[in-house]
């Protein structure tokens, strides 16, 4: 109820965010979408979640340790 909408806290002229704006999401879905399947076991996690922490893993040379604190702290990376 008190929580603020993400785009009313960042600066829409961030790098990532006008990133975030280029890149095809829906063309990423389509391709990687089947990468990604609903099988047994623990649901997969979004395509475009997986596919914008790939892009900021390999964009800032981060370890997957490093992108998860980074991922959680920024709200960039979100």
């Amino acid at each position: 109820m008190f929580r603020s909408r993400l785009d009313q806290i960042i600066d829409l002229k961030h790098p990532l965010v006008a990133l975030g704006r280029t890149v095809d999401w829906e063309f990423l879905e389509r391709e990687f979408g089947a990468i990604y399947t609903d099988d047994p076991g623990r649901p997969p996690l979004p395509t475009r979640l997986m596919a914008g922490l790939s892009i900021l893993k390999h964009t800032y040379g981060l370890s997957d340790e490093v992108l998860c604190e980074r991922w959680v702290e920024n709200p960039y990376y979100q």
